[in-house]
């Protein structure tokens, strides 16, 4: 006689795994959620009165193998907030808000403590960003997943009214390129900082480059959220365009928004280089290139303004405590 569980799949441990996440997702529903924790479709209800014309915007991510360094150091908080940060950077960059989030968690075996720890992550995300968490899948695969590993992904809806999309269109040569910080490494370019790093390093080891942090700490930096900064800018009236630096780095994300005949002049020593990002290029002798394109460099978001609103856009992001620099212009191609 076989069972399910010998095959190496839990119910109960499922079971378990919901009652524990139950709280934190209830606690990031907003008016909008019509249906609660379990629901076979998670539903929401917009509140059509608030807006003129509206238009729904979404997006989908992962963390990547930043997961490999979570299941290696034991902590699993702090990736159920880069995704939900990522996806809802995802959708400011253009003008909305977000509604809601849906998760998708798969592991090969499944901890309901490392569940838990991931869903609190997200909730804390989502309440931040004013998200409600409304749905999720979780699936136990031991054929897919070795014992210990689990995967993330997530889908995120947001609003826009139509006419106040932001798309980069008046984007023109002669703005300013703004930079906000970023937090580290955010969610791209793990699998070459892992392989040069853990090459050297444990993830205990504290280099001096780091300033007593260890490099598991270093590593698992949130990956912030923008939301406020764009909205900002946007309400102010100064946005031409935003891109959110992820995989491809600066240039690769920021040239997506141009019109045609336009490029990118970035000055790369305008800003101070954090020393995670010099660690990894030392340590593993990495080309100034690949770092360019992997790497968000300390450079999150960038928001592009017009050069006459250069001095109120920084003030505007100043008085968010938005330490950002100017680190480039949009030319001529």
């Amino acid at each position: 006689m076989a069972t399910y569980k010998e095959a190496g799949v839990d119910i109960d441990a499922g079971e378990e795994a919901v009652r524990r996440i139950k709280g934190h997702v209830r606690g990031t529903f907003t008016p909008g959620v019509l249906s609660d924790v379990g629901a076979f479709g998670a539903m929401f209800a917009l509140d059509q009165s608030q807006y003129r014309d509206p238009v729904l915007v979404s997006s989908m991510d992962g963390v990547g193998t930043k997961l490999k360094v979570a299941q290696r150091v034991d902590r699993h908080d702090t990736v159920g907030e880069d995704l939900v940060n990522h996806c809802v950077n995802d959708i400011a960059v253009s003008g909305a808000r977000p509604l809601f989030f849906l998760d998708y968690f798969a592991a090969g075996v499944l901890r309901p403590d490392v569940l838990e720890a991931v869903v609190k992550g997200f909730a804390k995300a989502c309440s931040e960003n004013g998200c409600a968490l409304i749905g999720g899948e979780t699936a136990e695969m031991p054929d897919l997943y070795a014992r210990g590993e689990y995967d993330l992904a997530g889908t995120i809806v947001g609003v826009v009214e139509r006419d106040e999309i932001v798309d980069g269109s008046q984007i023109s040569a002669g703005d300013v390129l703004l930079g906000l910080p970023s937090t580290g490494l955010h969610t791209n370019g793990y699998s070459l900082a892992r392989k040069v790093l853990f090459d050297r390093f444990v993830a205990a080891d504290t280099p001096d480059a780091l300033g007593g942090e260890s490099v598991g700490e270093a590593l698992l930096k949130v990956h912030r959220s923008y939301l406020d900064a764009v909205q900002a800018l946007i309400a102010e009236g100064l946005a031409h365009g935003f891109s959110h630096v992820t995989g491809g780095g600066l240039v690769g994300n920021t040239s997506r928004i141009l019109p045609d005949g336009l490029a990118l002049d970035v000055g790369w020593d305008a800003w101070a280089r954090p020393p995670l990002f010099r660690l990894i290029q030392e340590t593993g002798s990495v080309p100034e290139d690949d770092m360019r394109r992997t790497f968000n460099l300390g450079v999150g978001l960038v928001a592009v303004v017009a050069e006459a609103d250069r001095q109120r856009a920084l003030t505007v992001l100043g008085a968010l405590g938005e330490p950002a620099f100017e680190i480039g212009r949009v030319v001529a191609r």
